[in-house]
C-alpha cells in the first residue's frame, strides 16, 4: 500500500518551509486520496512508475507544479553508494525553486512517508538514492520460487532477420562468426520477448566472385573434388578463389611490366575477361556452365552446414540471389518507366541520390548484368510479400552502411511500403592481433580451424587444472565443446556489435576473467551445492514464508540483479545487443562468487537462512543458465 498522509506531510512542509502558501497547504490536507495499491514485487518498470507518479504527486501538490511523470528521471543506484533506486533531483530544483539539496531533502522525507517500500534515503550531490525494504526484497523472492521471468512484449512483431549470408566462393571465416553469432542471438533475444521471428540467409550463390572459383577450377583443377583432395566442400571451393587470386595478379604484373598502366591492366588481364564472359554465359543459361555452377555451390553448401551445426546457429529460411535477381531486373525495368531510374549511354542504369546527400548508385551494368543492389531489391520485396513482415534487421558489417542506405532510398522511391520498415544492425569488424584478414589472398582465420582450436585449448585447460579427472571420455569431449564454445561465443558477443573490436583467443578462455568460462564455471558450482543438498526442484528447494530476515550486502547484490532482469532483456532487444545479455550474465556470476566467498550455504545453521540462500543458489544458476542460452551458450553441469 502507498498512502499519501496529507496531514502529517503537511505538518511536515509548514515545519520545514513556513513561507509555502497557505492555499497550498490546505490542498495538502484536504486531498486525502491515495496513490495506487500495488504489491511490492512487481516489475521494476512498474516501480519506476510509482515514484515517478509520487514525485509527480509531490511536485503538483507542493508546488503547483505539472510536470510529466515521464520528465522524471528514476536510475538504478550506481554500485559505490547506498541505495537501489535513485531519483535526479536537478531537472526538479528549478521547479521548486530550492536548491537540489533542499528539494532532494523534502522529497525525500515525502517518499520515505508514503511509499510502504522505502526504507531510508540518503542525498548525494543532487541525487535522491531510495533504499528499499528486505520485505521488498523477500516478497520478490517468494514470487520468484518458481523461477525468475521476464515479460513479453503487449503487441508482438513478425521480423525477420537476416545474417550469415555468405559468398559460396569461400569457406566461413571470423568475421562470418561474429555475424553469425550476432543474427542468431538477435532472433532468439526478440523471441524471449514474444516476437514472431524468422531467422534468414540470403546466399550470395552468383555474380563475378562465384565465377572466379569456377574459372579457377576448370583451367586448373584437372577435375578434383573435396573427396579426392581429403577437404570440406567450401574449403575445397575457397582454395580456388585464392588459386584465381594468385593467377590474376601475375597476369596484372606481366602486363604491368610490358608498360600498361596497372589500372588498366587489372582490367584487361585475360582472366578477368574470361570470369565476366563466363558470368554472361551463366546468365544465358548455358547448361554447361550451369552445371558446373550446381556442382561447386552443392559442394559448399555441404561445408556450410556443418560449420552452422558447429556454431550451434540455425536458419528457417534461405534465399539464393540466382532465385531473386530476376526480380531484381524487373523492378529496375519499372523504376525506369516511372522515371526513379535512367540510363546511360552505354546502357548501363543508374539512379541519382544526390540531393538525399549521397550520388550516383549503378542499378544495372551496361552488358544487363544485376549488382547487389538490384538482387536485394528483388529479394526484399519477396521477403515482406511472403511473411508480411513488420521489420526486417539485416545483420551486415558496417562496412555496407552505404548500400543499406542506398536500398532504403530506392525502395522509398520506389513507393515501397515496407521502405521504412528496413533496419541494419551496422557491427564493427574483428580484427586479430596479427592484424586484418583478406578471403582472397588466403590470410583469413578459418571458422572451422578457429573452432577447432577452441575446443581444443578448452580441453588442455581443464585437463591442467584438474576438472575432467573424474569423467569419462564421452563427458570430457562434450565438456571441451561446451567451454571452447562459450570462449568463442562470449568475447565475440560481450562487446557492444557497433564496435570494432579485437579477439583474442588466449583471453577468452580464462576461468577467472571476464569470459564466458568463468559464468559456466559459476554456474557449475551452483549446481555442485545444490546436488549435494540432494533437492534440484524448487518446491524441493525452498518453503520460504515472510520472515523478517535481513539480506547481507552479498545477498542483496544477487537479488537485486535478479530483480532486473526484464529491463534488461528489454534494454538488449530494443538496442538489439547481445552484449547487453552477455555483461549481466558476468555480473550476475560475479556477484554470486563474491556471495560465495563470504556466506556459507550448505553448513548455515539457521534453517531460515540457509533456505533463503538455497532459493538464491537456485534463482541464480536458473537466470544464468536462461539469459546465457540467448547467445548460444549451453551450461555444463560439472566443471
Amino acid at each position: 500500500m502507498i498512502n499519501i498522509l496529507p496531514s502529517r506531510f503537511a505538518f511536515f512542509i509548514s515545519q520545514t518551509y513556513p513561507f509555502l502558501p497557505i492555499l497550498k497547504l490546505f490542498f495538502l490536507i484536504t486531498n486525502t486520496r491515495q496513490l495506487t495499491t500495488l504489491p511490492s514485487y512487481l516489475c521494476p518498470m512498474k516501480v519506476r512508475e510509482i515514484l515517478q507518479n509520487a514525485t509527480q504527486k509531490f511536485l503538483q501538490d507542493g508546488f503547483g507544479v505539472a510536470l510529466n511523470a515521464s520528465e522524471i528521471q528514476i536510475q538504478e543506484t550506481r554500485k559505490d553508494f547506498e541505495g537501489d533506486y535513485t531519483v535526479v533531483i536537478f531537472p526538479l530544483a528549478k521547479h521548486t525553486k530550492k536548491n537540489p539539496t533542499e528539494t532532494a531533502k523534502l522529497l525525500g522525507d515525502y517518499l520515505n512517508h508514503n511509499i510502504e517500500f522505502i526504507q531510508s534515503f540518503e542525498i548525494v550531490q543532487g541525487f535522491l538514492n531510495l533504499k528499499f525494504t528486505d520485505s521488498f526484497w523477500m516478497e520478490f523472492l517468494e514470487h520468484s520460487t518458481h523461477g525468475v521471468h521476464w515479460e513479453a512484449v503487449a503487441k508482438p512483431l513478425n521480423i525477420m532477420v537476416e545474417y550469415s549470408s555468405p559468398n559460396t566462393n569461400k569457406p566461413l571465416h571470423l568475421g562470418h562468426i561474429r555475424n553469425n553469432l550476432l543474427g542468431y542471438s538477435v532472433a532468439e533475444i526478440l523471441k524471449a520477448k514474444g516476437h514472431h521471428v524468422i531467422k534468414s540467409s540470403l546466399v550470395n550463390d552468383r555474380g563475378i566472385h562465384i565465377c572466379k572459383s569456377m574459372l579457377a577450377w576448370i583451367k586448373f583443377g584437372e577435375d578434383s573434388t573435396p573427396e579426392l583432395e581429403g577437404l570440406k566442400g567450401d574449403h575445397f571451393v575457397g582454395k580456388y578463389y585464392v588459386e584465381f587470386d594468385k593467377h590474376y595478379k601475375k597476369q596484372i604484373e606481366e602486363l604491368v611490366a610490358g608498360g600498361m598502366d596497372k589500372a588498366m591492366a587489372e582490367k584487361e588481364a585475360p582472366l578477368i575477361k574470361e570470369a565476366q564472359d563466363l558470368l554472361l554465359r551463366w546468365e544465358k543459361g548455358e547448361p554447361e556452365v550451369l552445371k558446373i555452377w550446381g556442382l561447386m555451390n552443392g559442394w559448399v553448401y555441404e561445408g556450410f552446414e556443418q560449420t552452422y551445426s558447429d556454431l550451434g546457429v540455425d536458419f528457417d529460411k534461405f534465399y539464393y540471389e540466382s532465385d531473386t535477381y530476376l526480380l531484381g531486373k524487373t523492378i529496375v525495368d519499372e523504376g525506369l518507366e516511372k522515371g526513379v531510374f535512367y540510363r546511360k549511354e552505354d546502357g548501363s542504369v543508374w539512379i541519382d541520390l544526390s540531393d538525399e546527400g549521397l550520388d550516383e548508385k549503378l542499378v544495372l551494368r551496361a552488358n544487363g548484368t544485376s549488382v547487389y543492389i538490384t538482387q536485394d531489391l528483388g529479394t526484399v520485396q519477396k521477403r515482406f510479400e511472403e511473411y508480411k513482415l513488420d521489420k526486417l534487421i539485416y545483420v551486415v558489417g558496417n562496412e555496407q552502411e552505404y548500400h543499406f542506405k542506398v536500398l532504403k532510398l530506392i525502395s522509398k522511391k520506389l513507393g515501397s511500403p515496407w521502405a521504412n520498415q528496413l533496419q541494419h544492425l551496422s557491427y564493427g569488424m574483428v580484427d586479430l592481433p596479427s592484424g586484418k584478414m583478406k578471403s582472397r589472398e588466403g590470410t583469413v582465420v578459418d571458422a572451422d580451424d578457429l573452432i577447432k582450436e577452441m575446443i581444443e585449448t578448452a580441453e588442455a585447460s581443464t585437463k591442467e587444472l584438474g576438472k575432467t579427472d573424474e569423467m569419462d571420455a564421452a563427458e570430457q569431449t562434450a565438456l571441451s565443446r561446451k567451454i571452447g564454445m562459450a570462449a568463442l561465443k562470449f568475447f565475440l558477443l560481450k562487446v557492444d556489435p557497433t564496435k570494432r573490436m579485437l579477439f583474442n583467443p588466449e583471453q577468452s578462455i580464462d576461468f577467472h576473467g571476464f569470459t564466458g568460462p568463468f559464468v559456466q564455471y559459476t554456474y557449475a558450482r551452483i549446481k555442485s551445492i545444490l546436488r549435494r543438498h540432494k533437492q534440484d526442484e524448487p518446491d524441493d528447494i525452498i518453503k520460504l514464508s515472510l520472515v523478517e530476515l535481513r539480506l547481507s550486502h552479498e545477498e542483496k547484490d544477487i537479488v537485486k540483479l535478479l530483480y532486473t532482469i526484464d529491463e534488461m532483456i528489454s534494454e538488449a532487444e530494443h538496442n538489439l545487443s547481445p552484449a547487453v545479455v552477455a555483461n549481466y550474465s558476468y555480473e550476475l556470476a560475479k556477484a554470486y562468487n563474491k556471495f560465495y566467498q563470504e556466506h556459507s550455504v550448505l553448513k548455515e545453521l539457521v534453517p531460515s537462512i540457509k533456505n533463503l540462500r538455497l532459493l538464491i543458489c537456485k534463482l541464480t544458476a536458473e537466470t544464468i543458465q536462461k539469459t546465457m542460452l540467448l547467445i548460444g551458450i549451453e551450461m555444463p553441469e560439472r566443471m
